[in-house]
């Protein structure tokens, strides 16, 4: 392995286990009192502040198209909804469990495209969805025997498919041709919207409680926004987007651990079972062009 591969395996796994680090900073504000609309509101403003900080000194173009201003604008509010849906299951049901769920976003990705881009689906893309939701429905039942929250499962499964499309809509519009930190700052910026109208124009922003605090609100824009991205653009360029997007699968995993020792989140044989399952089925549908590929060609 070539010293590029290495760091990019490695940039790619610190990226994904940098985003599923959203509970570890989320829950501590929550239990302060704080609202998911306050979180994300600070997440995303000093988010949006550190990567324009790091677009000016990497000297990169703010500059946009007019025609790229409204399908920037929608992109960012479905990237704010996902955000906003996320945050809010964790009200509902433990955190683990719904990064777990959220993880199956390139699952709905696929049925998306079949249904509505009429691409073909696989055997191999068909029994990942079926593996997927198998999963989901083991997870439905929490570690306590109690079953999950049909809020939270609904909300989680709303962040999923907000985000699914917005990875469809970047990937089938003149977006695809900006750069990920122009496209990502604007989509923060964008998306901050909803809750400068949530809170009333900031009215009902709440303080951060305590300075100790202050930790937890700028890690969440510092660790699972700025560094998950900017790390995981460049693995993609020193491995490629296949391996990188399936070493996305430390997400659910990162956040399941600290679930599961920091806040004491039930992990049953049962659960451990669907969450493979889910990773299972998310991996498979990740690599099952290049699986495809590399048949045909040792067949031909």
């Amino acid at each position: 392995m070539t010293n590029n591969r290495l760091k990019g395996f490695t940039y790619g796994a610190v990226a994904a286990a940098s985003y599923g680090m959203n509970p570890l900073f989320a829950l501590p504000l929550y239990g302060a009192g704080m609202s998911v609309d306050s979180v994300l509101f600070y997440r995303y403003f000093f988010a949006v502040v550190m990567l324009g900080i790091l677009m000016k000194v990497k000297k990169q173009s703010f500059a946009l198209k007019k025609a790229d201003i409204l399908p920037l604008a929608v992109m960012g509010l479905l990237f704010s909804f996902s955000s906003f849906f996320l945050f809010e299951s964790y009200n509902y049901m433990d955190a683990g469990i719904a990064s777990t769920i959220l993880f199956v976003y390139p699952v709905l990705v696929a049925i998306i495209m079949a249904v509505f881009f009429h691409e073909k689906v696989s055997f191999i893309t068909m029994f990942s969805i079926a593996l997927a939701f198998t999963g989901i429905s083991l997870l439905y039942e929490g570690g306590d025997g109690k079953t999950l929250s049909m809020l939270g499962v609904l909300f989680v499964i709303l962040s999923s498919l907000t985000y699914a499309i917005y990875i469809v809509g970047v990937n089938r519009s003149s977006l695809k041709e900006l750069p990920t930190a122009k496209l990502t700052f604007y989509a923060l910026l964008f998306g901050i919207s909803i809750y400068v109208v949530r809170l009333d124009f900031c009215t009902a922003l709440q303080p951060v409680p305590s300075p100790v605090l202050w930790a937890n609100v700028l890690s969440l824009a510092l660790f699972p926004t700025i560094i998950s991205l900017v790390l995981m653009t460049l693995s993609i360029h020193l491995i490629g987007s296949t391996p990188a997007a399936i070493l996305g699968a430390l997400e659910p995993v990162t956040a399941l651990f600290f679930g599961v020792v920091v806040f004491g989140e039930q992990l049953t044989p049962r659960i451990m079972l669907g969450v493979l399952m889910i990773l299972t089925a998310v991996t498979l549908i990740i690599a099952a062009k290049p699986l495809q590929q590399l048949v045909r060609r040792r067949i031909g």
